[in-house]
């Protein structure tokens, strides 16, 4: 049987045994639906979340909803715009919503505070998981900056394919508004790659049948 906290030090293999035990004392293990939105643009931020298992979609959104995709959170990351927001005693800037069944650990802000003094583990975790962050924002970026629709299209399958596998449970009106645009237009592309042999689009999903070419 999987306890809290062989999973916390599964997916946190680097944190020293003082700092996970103070996280399953002071924090708490929540477990949550796929869709379930965990953080809402405009709201205050009073906990950091550190994902154990599932996965976590960032956006932006403006005001007529449309999103931007920002990146995922993978198990053993954190959101780095929720320390930076309780750090700054700001509202949050970005949504968070579960794409899975997720569980995650929240911490509260005073704690996560205290550990970067007191656990050098903590202080060098959130310093990783800032430049990860940020690294991840520049590609999203260069990608609509510099590159074409059908190019931004294969950054964002590789990015699924990394994650999810050969078989990518997404409809192409989702893909769409990750992108922010047209349904049909991402339609007309994953017919492209389709008579490419690349993939194969089905109802709700995408099959990878070439995973050499995410990889060039």
């Amino acid at each position: 049987m999987i306890t809290n906290e062989s999973l916390l030090k599964a997916r946190f293999p680097g944190f020293e045994d003082g700092l996970s035990s103070e996280m399953l004392l002071k924090g708490k293990i929540v477990e949550t639906d796929a869709e379930e939105v965990l953080m809402q643009a405009g709201q205050p931020v009073s906990s950091t979340m550190l994902l154990l298992d599932g996965r976590i979609k960032i956006y932006r959104e403006d005001e007529e909803g449309n999103e931007f995709l920002m990146y995922y959170l993978e198990p053993g990351s954190a959101c780095a715009f929720s320390i930076m927001c309780a750090v700054n005693n700001e509202v949050s800037q970005i949504t968070a919503v579960t794409e899975t069944e997720s569980t995650m650990l929240t911490i509260p802000f005073a704690e996560s505070m205290a550990w970067m003094q007191k656990f050098r583990s903590w202080d060098e975790f959130v310093l990783r998981n800032y430049r990860s962050r940020f690294e991840e924002l520049l590609a999203t970026l260069d990608q609509i900056a510099f590159r074409s629709m059908d190019e931004r299209l294969l950054f964002y399958l590789k990015r699924k394919f990394e994650a999810d596998g050969l078989e990518i449970r997404i409809s192409h009106q989702e893909i769409a508004r990750d992108m922010n645009t047209a349904r049909e237009v991402i339609s007309r592309l994953l017919k492209k790659l389709e008579q490419r042999g690349v993939l194969k689009p089905e109802r709700n999903k995408i099959i990878i049948l070439e995973p050499g070419f995410f990889e060039k």
